[in-house]
């Protein structure tokens, strides 16, 4: 399998994927279609075991009820598994197949050249995991005080108090139980569990990851642990070298987590910065540091966003594509993404209502992805290009964002993108010396445009770029 700079992630729902199946069930014209796509890694979401009482945790609050309502105009009970993040132990389902199934669907992934993303919850475990009963020390506890005043965050175990889990800003997760931190074995027996996972899968997507650190934790429960991520992640690649570690994460902690060893981070603040629809924060956030760039998680929707169909509207979607998935970093796609599905299934139903494909969308993802396939977006050298304005008093060059990616065998490709809701013009100048003296033509990969132009001119004042509004070019710079 190869291992690219800046791998392509497909994230899918198993449960709702599989529906009453096991992952024995999965016909290999579906891996191959993935892999046909030009998806590096596939994201199993939810493949461990969860218990009853999450289930009953699931049923027993209305505004998830309201949630399967919306989700699901026929919903009943019937459709609810209870949360794949309140996982009673990290053991393949057996209503998917159990360990052995998981193993047969990675080795048939790995003979199409794709790696397998298994999840790892850090902060919390369900209600019924073995260790409340065989290690109650492993969870932060409480009092009766903190049960009467906080219901919502404590809850009664047995003859103890325990804590939800919770992240500092929010009330605590009924169908979770929080993991102590400062408790030194709970941070071996999570080790352990990771080194598990390893042998299971190629790679982790922690869950919250960064409630586990240091500040943070202390800043939930008053108690101040010894870093968890820096020595886990060490064992673990002491094990396996190539094992890739992915952190959800938030709250600008991203390049924290990259030194402590993730091998990539979220970039919740570039999918914001999309939605707000203004190319100038957009354009800021790239001039970030390259290695920073290169290990962060590029995103349109994912489990916990609403669908990106449903709130970037017709050609901002696109427009919003081009900028996410072809700068460097991790591009992460979400079941349903690219067939414009535009309803978000709660993480604790186990079935997704049915939705037309938007046929002109998924032709858009489907060049989207055909230009993802090429190595130099995978490994080559990307350079963010500052646009220049077209004529004095012509303000709309602000509205652009351009890169530059240049590859082996002298491979070019110009990417500009209009992120605005009006006609923009700007001049850029790529950074391709070897043009100097020679014709130029630049054919258009995302429509049918194709350009001649004198490379002395390309260096000096520049392309000059006439877009409508959210359109966007990605050329192949031929010589």
């Amino acid at each position: 399998m190869g291992n690219p700079r800046f791998p392509s992630l497909y994230q899918i729902n198993t449960r709702v994927w599989l529906h009453g199946a096991t992952l024995d069930d999965v016909a290999d014209a579906e891996l191959d279609r993935i892999a046909a796509q030009g998806f590096d890694w596939v994201w199993l979401l939810g493949v461990w075991e969860t218990g009853e009482k999450e289930r009953e945790a699931a049923l027993a609050e209305p505004a998830l009820i309201a949630e399967y309502r919306r989700a699901l105009p026929d919903f009943s009970e019937r459709d609810v598994c209870g949360s794949c993040f309140a996982v009673a132990g990290y053991t393949v389902s057996r209503s998917l197949g159990g360990d052995a199934a998981l193993a047969r669907l990675r080795e048939r992934l790995h003979q199409r050249g794709l790696r397998l993303l298994v999840d790892l919850v850090p902060n919390h475990t369900a209600l019924d995991h073995p260790w409340v009963l065989e290690h109650p020390e492993f969870y932060v506890h409480g009092t009766e005080a903190d049960l009467a005043r906080e219901p919502e965050n404590y809850c009664r175990a047995g003859s103890a108090v325990l804590a939800h889990g919770r992240d500092p800003y929010f009330p605590g997760w009924r169908d979770t139980l929080q993991l102590n931190y400062a408790e030194p074995a709970l941070q071996q027996a999570m080790t352990s569990e990771l080194l598990r996972i390893a042998g299971q899968a190629d790679g982790v997507r922690c869950d919250m990851a960064m409630l586990v650190l240091p500040q943070v934790f202390e800043r939930t429960w008053g108690m101040r642990p010894w870093p968890f991520w820096p020595e886990a992640i060490e064992r673990v690649r002491a094990r396996n070298p190539e094992f890739v570690f992915l952190a959800e994460v938030y709250w600008d902690l991203e390049w924290e987590l990259q030194q402590q060893g993730f091998d990539y981070t979220y970039d919740k603040r570039l999918y914001d910065r999309l939605r707000e629809g203004q190319a100038r924060p957009v354009r800021d956030h790239f001039r970030a540091d390259a290695a920073f760039q290169g290990r962060s998680a590029r995103f349109l929707e994912n489990h916990d966003e609403p669908r990106a169909a449903a709130t970037f509207p017709g050609e901002m979607h696109r427009a919003a594509a081009v900028l996410a998935f072809l700068c460097p970093g991790l591009r992460f796609f979400h079941q349903g993404q690219i067939e414009g599905r535009r309803v978000r299934i709660p993480v604790q139903l186990c079935r997704a209502p049915a939705e037309p494909v938007d046929q002109e969308l998924a032709a858009f993802y489907d060049r989207l992805l055909a230009c993802l396939r090429d190595p130099i977006l995978h490994d080559g050298g990307w350079e963010l290009l500052d646009p220049i304005p077209a004529w004095s008093g012509n303000g709309t060059w602000d509205c652009f964002l351009s890169f530059a990616w240049s590859g082996a065998g002298g491979r070019r490709v110009l990417i500009a993108v209009n992120y605005a809701a009006n006609q923009s013009q700007c001049y850029v100048r790529p950074p391709f010396s070897e043009i100097r003296g020679r014709r130029v033509r630049l054919e258009d990969r995302m429509g049918s445009a194709v350009y001649d132009r004198d490379g002395d001119e390309v260096l000096g004042r520049g392309l000059y770029l006439d877009l409508e509004a959210w359109g966007c070019h990605v050329f192949d710079v031929k010589v």
